[in-house]
């Protein structure tokens, strides 16, 4: 469906966040016979519905704006509106189309687009490929779950876009390139089930992507993919079974069906312990190029660098601009972001860590010094016996701190190793104060939650500001 398809119907737009109003915004010069905004609910993220918002469509609320969504011939909805949300399930039943800005655009725009996502490592992943291809003279446009609503987008002639689960559910248009970092149970109430959240997330490769780059080390991916025979696969790092998803070849032309094995991006330690980022066995350029942290990254930057690939870039051939162009990536904020404090003390921000798969990764990129991490928030039942598992496996001596609302619940997951200690706290500001008082110069006071902001902040940015405040506040 793209927008010249809701000219003359009646449209409903759900959710008046920023994606809502960027909805609002494209639909209403289509011409619908109708265009209203819905909102069942006050949330952080709802604009003020006044002026020209008002103008161009009028807003609902409430439990009344039930009849306005079902009297609808298509709807519009924001990430934040849910599967399980019972509103879409009579939605569905009644058989009315539900769509996204993301979708709406996607099928206007997926010849130039490089789709990007995954449970971890996507925000990471999408800012190295902008940032990658803008060094080797391929301009382009980031956005979307990163930065600026796709229907907000100006024209370009590519588009590096980070898409959650919520923005691939609605797909009906795959991007040129699909790309895939992770996979790990997250969202499951929004999905409906962890089957149903790998489907969501996996749409981004249902409708006829190019290519499909991978993270071959990620046995999750690989399992989903294999069950999706035809696919036009181009892995990142070698593969650690023989089950895995066979090799596809640079060859732009090459079906999956006759793909062969050709070389793939990795980064291989050297005999004098250097580590190296390599295509096959050509060496490229050292790892220490990248300045992230953390063998995840090293894993991030492999798969960017085959996405380069799969959009005609010799990566061979332009080693020297890519190696110079990583020492100058922008910082994501909220990702493992340092911040020196004069205690000598390093506190890392992380708090985009939602699951305990990035929060394994945070803790392993500082497990070399003494550490104490801050984990906890919404509760959603995610399983952390993953978490135990790699901190027993790891022998990581470290102390935990968990704050509400799903703290308490990791914190006695772990109880029982001998190499952890654990510390409860209120909230986040104690959270930090303790965590001072714990970490002695040079070490590390780390928010890596494990969990979503909601209930407690606004959301993962606010979650930060509380977390630097609190730093301020403790010196």
């Amino acid at each position: 469906m793209q927008l010249a398809d809701l000219r003359g119907r009646r449209v409903a737009v759900w959710g008046t966040g920023r994606e809502g109003v960027a909805a609002i915004n494209a639909i209403a010069p289509v011409g619908p016979a109708e265009l209203v905004a819905v909102m069942d609910r006050e949330t952080y993220a709802a604009k003020p519905w006044t002026g020209r918002l008002a103008e161009l469509a009028p807003l609902h609320t409430g439990p009344a704006a039930l009849a306005v969504l079902l009297g609808s011939d298509v709807v519009v909805r924001s990430p934040v509106i849910g599967e399980t949300h019972p509103w879409v399930v009579r939605l569905r039943e009644r058989g009315i189309p539900i769509t996204s800005g993301t979708a709406l655009w996607m099928a206007e725009h997926a010849a130039n687009a490089i789709g990007v996502t995954g449970s971890k490592g996507k925000s990471t992943t999408t800012n190295l490929i902008s940032h990658l291809l803008t060094a080797v003279d391929r301009p382009n446009v980031m956005g979307g779950n990163i930065g600026v609503p796709m229907l907000d987008l100006p024209p370009a002639p590519r588009y590096v876009l980070e898409l959650s689960m919520y923005q691939c559910a609605d797909l009906t248009d795959s991007p040129e390139v699909a790309v895939l970092t992770s996979l790990a149970p997250e969202h499951l109430d929004w999905a409906g089930g962890e089957a149903e959240y790998y489907r969501n997330k996996l749409n981004l490769v249902e409708h006829g992507p190019r290519w499909v780059v991978f993270n071959a080390h990620d046995d999750r991916l690989r399992t989903e993919l294999a069950a999706r025979p035809g696919l036009p696969l181009l892995p990142a790092g070698t593969a650690v079974d023989p089950g895995a998803a066979e090799p596809a070849s640079q060859a732009t032309t090459e079906p999956a069906s006759q793909a062969t094995t050709e070389p793939v991006f990795q980064v291989t330690a050297e005999p004098d312990g250097t580590r190296w980022v390599r295509l096959g066995d050509r060496p490229l350029f050292p790892r220490d190029a990248l300045p992230l942290v953390g063998r995840h990254n090293e894993g991030n930057l492999c798969v960017a660098l085959t996405a380069l690939r799969a959009v005609g870039v010799d990566c061979v051939a332009e080693r020297d601009r890519l190696a110079a162009a990583l020492g100058t990536l922008p910082v994501l904020e909220h990702r493992l972001t340092p911040i020196e404090d004069p205690s000598g003390i390093t506190f890392v921000d992380d708090s985009l860590s939602t699951i305990p798969q990035s929060a394994i990764h945070a803790i392993e990129a500082y497990a070399n010094r003494p550490l104490t991490v801050i984990v906890g928030g919404e509760d959603r039942g995610v399983d952390y016996g993953p978490l135990r598992d790699f901190l027993a496996g790891q022998g990581i001596v470290a102390t935990l701190i968990g704050i509400p609302d799903s703290g308490p619940r990791i914190l006695d997951v772990v109880k029982d190793l001998g190499t952890i200690t654990t510390l409860a706290a209120e909230d986040l500001p104690e959270a930090v104060r303790l965590g001072r008082e714990r970490t002695p110069a040079g070490g590390v006071v780390l928010l890596s939650p494990a969990a979503p902001s909601y209930g407690r902040f606004d959301n993962y940015a606010h979650r930060s500001r509380v977390f630097r405040q609190a730093i301020e506040e403790t010196r």
